[in-house]
Order: C-alpha cells, then sequence, then structure tokens
C-alpha cells in the first residue's frame, strides 16, 4: 500500500523519535481541541496514546499531515501514523509482508480517531489498509469518555491485526485469469478516475493498471496483482494522450494520492476487491 507516509527503513530497528515526528505532524502533539470546537469536543491527544502504545513495543516509523487552510489549525488538523513492533527483534527479508498500525486522528474537527490494521511490503513499498470480517477498527468521536474507548479499542485492533498476515500467503497461491485480472483493473479504475456522478474522463485504461514497475510483480496470482493495481492505483505517474476542451491533442499524468481520507478510502476499497475475489476463487 502506498500510504505516503514518510517512514523509517527497516534495517535501522527504531521508530522515528519525538523530535522527527514533530517536524513531521506537530497535529500529533495537541493536547487542548481548537477554538472552533464547542464544550462538548473532547481531545484526543495522539501523544499520549502513541506514548501508551510504546510501551506495547510499537514505534511510530512513518507519519503524514494534511495542509490545514487556516495557519491556527497546523497545530490540531488531521494527521496519518504507521506503527509497527519494535521490540520482537524479527529479521526482515525484502519481499516479507508486515502487519503495521495506522492511526487517524485531528483536534480541530476533522477527523475522528481512528486505528486500522495495515500491511506493507518491505522495500517493495506496497501495502493497504486491511478492514475486513477479523481486523477490527476502531474508530472514536471526540465526545463522552474518549481515552476509555481508545485504550479498550486500540488493544482489541492489536490482538487481531496479526490475521491480516494469512492474506500474502493465501492469496499468492490463487492464480487469476485474464479476465479476472481484467475485472479487478477495471474496478480500481473507476474507484480512482470517476467522478462523483460515476462517470469516467481520463484517457489512462484500465489495463495500465496491470503493468508491473518491478520485476518480482511480474505474475498472474492474485496477491501479486493486487499489490501492482494498488501501487499503480495511489503513487501515480501512469501517462495517456488524450484530448483537451478544444480538441487537441493532450498528454495526462496521474497524480500520486496524497489526501489522507482518499488514500484510505481507496485502499480499504481495493482490499476489499481483492478479498471478495479470494473467497471466489476458494469457493469455486
Amino acid at each position: 500500500m502506498n500510504m505516503n507516509v514518510s517512514a523509517a527503513r527497516f534495517d535501522t530497528g527504531r521508530g522515528l523519535t519525538e523530535d522527527e515526528l514533530h517536524k513531521l505532524a506537530p497535529s500529533v502533539f495537541a493536547v487542548e481541541a481548537h477554538s472552533s470546537r464547542s464544550e462538548r469536543f473532547a481531545p484526543i491527544p495522539t501523544i499520549e496514546i502513541l506514548r501508551n502504545l510504546g510501551k506495547e513495543g510499537f514505534q511510530v516509523v512513518g507519519a503524514k499531515q494534511s495542509v490545514a487552510r487556516m495557519d491556527d489549525r497546523r497545530l490540531f488538523t488531521k494527521h496519518l501514523l504507521r506503527l509497527r513492533r519494535m521490540d520482537n527483534q524479527e529479521q526482515y527479508r525484502v519481499g516479507d509482508t508486515v502487519c503495521e498500525m495506522l492511526l487517524k486522528n485531528a483536534n480541530d474537527g476533522s477527523s475522528a480517531y481512528d486505528l486500522l490494521a495495515g500491511l506493507f511490503r518491505i522495500k517493495c513499498l506496497n501495502g493497504m489498509v486491511a478492514q475486513t470480517g477479523t481486523i477490527d477498527t476502531v474508530k472514536v468521536r471526540h465526545s463522552g469518555d474518549v481515552m476509555g474507548k481508545v485504550i479498550e479499542g486500540t488493544y482489541r485492533v492489536l490482538d487481531e491485526a496479526q490475521k491480516a498476515l494469512v492474506a500474502p500467503a493465501e492469496w499468492s497461491r490463487q492464480q487469476l485469469v485474464k479476465e479476472e485480472r481484467d475485472a479487478f483493473a477495471a474496478s480500481a479504475h473507476v474507484l480512482r478516475f470517476a467522478d462523483a456522478d460515476g462517470d469516467v474522463t481520463t484517457p489512462v485504461k484500465p489495463d495500465q493498471l496491470l503493468i508491473p514497475r518491478r520485476h518480482d510483480d511480474f505474475a498472474w496470482d492474485l496477491w501479486t496483482t493486487f499489490n501492482t493495481i494498488q501501487e499503480n492505483t495511489i503513487k501515480g505517474g501512469l501517462t495517456a494522450v488524450g484530448l483537451d476542451a478544444n480538441g487537441r491533442r493532450r498528454r495526462t499524468t496521474t497524480r500520486e494520492v496524497k489526501g489522507i481520507d482518499q488514500d484510505v478510502r481507496l485502499n480499504k476499497a481495493l482490499w476489499v476487491i481483492a478479498e471478495r475475489m479470494a473467497q471466489i476463487k476458494t469457493a469455486a
């Protein structure tokens, strides 16, 4: 999945320091709500959650923050963090898939506290947000006993998150025929490029989403196909030639998905498509 968050290397054995995190996402350190919030709004200090998770061996390995339209929201706005367990001394290799937690929060009203399970494929820079029947997602509104709900829900997700790791092994054994790959790419194409009415006008074709970016991804199994489509959908860089409003030929290059909400939404949707396809293949 490219979650598009600045990340620590897998071979460093450490996460981001608080000083490094403050440079990447200063709103993580907000302990109060933005002045625009009412008294009913209960702030959730992300830094307190991170320090508690640090006691369980989890460290932040990636961070990004939304661009605030108003300068006074910069220290309170939406941020997305990747957390990985660093206390198990496990040695990872290129191509391995590891489980991570994805934490989204804001104290200006732009986001609820949201914790999801995610997978990250080492060095290939592919990954996903995994929302399945066995992977919990914690979403807590900024009202009531927020800290109690956050702590309880967080540990529930941590207990369930490792179940996402069955996907790489199981999906790698499921070979897709051309029609199945084309259907997957067509669905992803609509998800990525359709407007509010469901119309797609980009000259980029669905089959471009199936073109691998690296030698190891020249395979037709579900896991590899998913990762290829996911990377092409999120990372951008696909080119095509179409016509502008005046009928003149114009080259188009797709942009990287950088918005936090769009990133998470696309990753969730692509995961659901792959999961349902895996279920159909198993039943068949």
